[in-house]
């Protein structure tokens, strides 16, 4: 069975809905067959990230890039340096504004996912590196995190084998 964690923190809330849709999608994903776990940031151990096929990080974006609980997990994480290889990563953030640092947020989680020698995959439609929303996220948003839920889950499933 695929595993896929999605871990977030949220102060507004804003950023644990659009992860709850995350986790609906890559449960409802077809042929993935994936336990899903949602789970804030400040209660995920590191050492567990070995346990999971694809490890998907939320973020509300401060000044640009991500909540320091957010780093504070990658930073911690670097006892696995070459033990999450292969693996799928995946990002998302919520901001207060439409040039708020969205896109820096999420490509800064994906770096350290690619540091990781984690897999990572775009779209060429819609949210391209992954979901964001402004404020609250909206019915858009929210079917962009759907669909991203479903796209890793089923891309951590063929990577299995």
């Amino acid at each position: 069975m695929t595993r896929v964690l999605v871990t977030y923190f949220s102060v507004s809330g804003n950023t644990k809905r659009m992860a709850e849709e995350i986790a609906k999608g890559a449960k409802g994903a077809k042929g993935a067959g994936a336990k899903v776990v949602l789970m804030p940031v400040k209660d995920v151990d590191p050492r567990s990230l070995q346990e999971y096929d694809a490890i998907i990080m939320g973020s509300p974006t401060y000044y640009g890039t991500m909540a320091a609980k957010c780093k504070a997990l990658i930073d911690r994480s670097v006892v696995l340096h070459g033990k999450l290889d292969g693996r799928v990563g995946g990002a998302f953030t919520s901001s207060g504004g439409r040039a708020g640092g969205n896109e820096t947020t999420v490509l800064d989680i994906l770096k350290a996912w690619l540091i990781h020698g984690m897999v990572v995959q775009g779209t060429s439609d819609g949210d391209h590196y992954g979901p964001v929303a402004v404020e609250v996220p909206d019915e858009d948003s929210l079917a962009s995190c759907r669909a991203y839920g479903a796209r890793l889950a089923r891309l951590a499933k063929k990577l299995r084998g």
